[in-house]
């Protein structure tokens, strides 16, 4: 029987086992991994015991668990692919003149995404957008989403009062992308669910959804529309807080019998980001002595958002970029008590560092951020004093590291993010910063559902949320790493992707 995508699966045969933790005596021997009811059942050597209903052959692949992607923006990253991609441009000039051509989309707007003006030669305007836009109303969204470029008719339709740069930054482009995605929900859910299929061919099993709305009537709708693709944990935002302590929603609560979507954390975003040089930290932006970057939510107030939901049973996610704002984030955890995570960590304090394991604060960290931004940290943060990007410190003071992308800022393949974290570099360059390099077991257990602090064994009793692949992730080169082919990818026992 050839196995199709929603196959319930009895068996995965012919694959071999990878993780530094096995302990089991079958070393590199293909083995039969028995499933039933969404459950392995027994892990034996090839052909050792029968199997029946339906089967996927891996033919001599590794079998890895299933993988998470800990930090995604959903709807923000399944739009991308009606929107103009900025990523190649080098200059304010280009970027305009690409939006002057981009396409109008059926809301009369043109949406341009992914731009990283940093290192650009001439500065955004709203005049040299208005030139070569027009009247249609153009939006160009940062890689970082911490700001917006908007022409002066994109100004009008929103009104607010044009900007003299046309930037919006932080709360306010944060606004702006809120009306941009709110379209109608029958084309969302269709960007969102090839979105989802897309990474189900990467090997995903799970994301942690912190979209800027209320997530869980998103997600009850998709439910009730078929969705059973994806393990999902969505966030709730600080201006919902009273709204899900109204409705009793705590953290691990199941949307649906089967458990597939869940309640996550409260995320709370208290600066801004490295690309945007809105990152609270602790030594000035280069030309701006005044410049620190911005703390958006005061540290007492973020404590006391942090202990509300806490006696509500949410956990926290704080996003903290910069080392004032990751000092800021631990200070409150340890005053509230609050359990969770801190997304990002791009810059600590050396003194920082094992407070994560020690206050049982786990980082959430984007590892193609690094490769992303390494020319940009050793220009804007050179004067910094603190880590940045601390993968291995993190680890070797015992931190749970949980990996991510922060899509659309990245893209959504976990191949990628743990390539980055093992080799630092992509594209051949030198490795950046190589001593901050993860194992590849780190990386590979911080890329499924409990991260680094779990491992990545696959025993008998456990959810079979499983990933056939073609080679072996904790011996494979950069470049390899990246090229993973994935061949099949089962959720709870069911296929969600084949290609065997």
């Amino acid at each position: 029987m050839i196995p199709a995508q929603g196959d319930a699966v009895s068996a995965v045969t012919g694959v071999r086992l990878t993780g530094a933790d096995r302990v089991d005596p079958f070393g590199d021997d293909p083995v039969d991994v028995h499933l039933r009811d969404g459950v392995i059942t027994d892990i034996a050597p090839a052909g050792a015991l029968p199997t029946r209903g339906v089967v996927v052959d891996g033919e001599g692949g590794w079998l890895v668990p299933g993988l998470w992607d800990h930090h995604v923006h959903t709807v923000q990253w399944a739009l991308t692919a009606q929107r103009t991609p900025l990523g190649d441009v080098t200059s304010a000039g280009e970027a305009a003149s690409v939006m002057g051509r981009a396409p109008v989309l059926d809301d009369g707007r043109r949406v341009g995404t992914g731009f990283r003006d940093a290192f650009w030669a001439d500065a955004p305007s709203l005049a040299l957008l208005d030139a070569r836009t027009g009247d249609v109303p153009t939006y160009l969204i940062n890689a970082d989403v911490h700001s917006v470029w908007l022409n002066s008719a994109a100004f009008r339709r929103e009104s607010f009062t044009p900007a003299p740069d046309g930037i919006l930054r932080e709360e306010p482009a944060f606004e702006i992308s809120r009306r941009l995605n709110d379209l109608d929900t029958a084309v969302v859910d269709r960007y969102v669910q090839a979105a989802l299929d897309r990474a189900a061919s990467r090997g995903v099993t799970g994301i942690v959804d912190l979209d800027m709305a209320w997530n869980a009537d998103a997600w009850a709708r998709r439910l009730a529309a078929g969705f059973d693709g994806m393990r999902v944990s969505f966030g709730v935002y600080p201006d919902l807080l009273d709204r899900a302590i109204a409705e009793g929603l705590a953290t691990g609560d199941a949307l649906d019998p089967r458990g597939l979507v869940r309640v996550g954390s409260l995320k709370v975003i208290t600066d801004g980001s490295l690309g945007t040089r809105t990152a609270a930290c602790s030594h000035p932006y280069p030309g701006d002595p005044h410049n620190t970057g911005v703390m958006t939510v005061a540290p007492d107030e973020l404590r006391a958002l942090m202990v509300r939901a806490t006696g509500s049973g949410l956990s926290c996610a704080i996003h903290a970029i910069g080392d004032v704002a990751n000092s800021h984030a631990l200070d409150a955890f340890a005053a509230s008590g609050a359990t969770g995570t801190i997304e990002h960590a791009q810059l600590v304090a050396h003194a920082d560092i094992p407070r994560f394991a020690r206050l049982g604060v786990g980082a959430s960290v984007q590892p193609e951020h690094a490769v992303d931004d390494r020319d940009l940290t050793d220009s804007v943060w050179a004067a910094q004093t603190a880590l940045p990007y601390p993968l291995r410190s993190l680890a070797d003071t015992g931190a749970n590291l949980l990996f991510g992308s922060d899509a659309p800022v990245s893209p959504l393949d976990p191949w990628a993010a743990m390539a980055a974290a093992v080799h630092r570099t992509r594209g051949g360059r030198e490795p950046w910063r190589p001593d901050q390099g993860v194992t590849a077991a780190t990386a590979l257990a911080a890329s499924t559902s409990g991260g680094s602090a779990t491992g990545s064994g696959l025993e008998p009793g456990g959810v079979a949320d499983l990933v056939v692949i073609d080679r072996d992730p904790l011996t494979a080169s950069d470049e390899a790493l990246r090229a993973t082919r994935v061949a099949a990818t089962i959720l709870g026992g069911r296929l969600t992707h084949i290609a065997l």
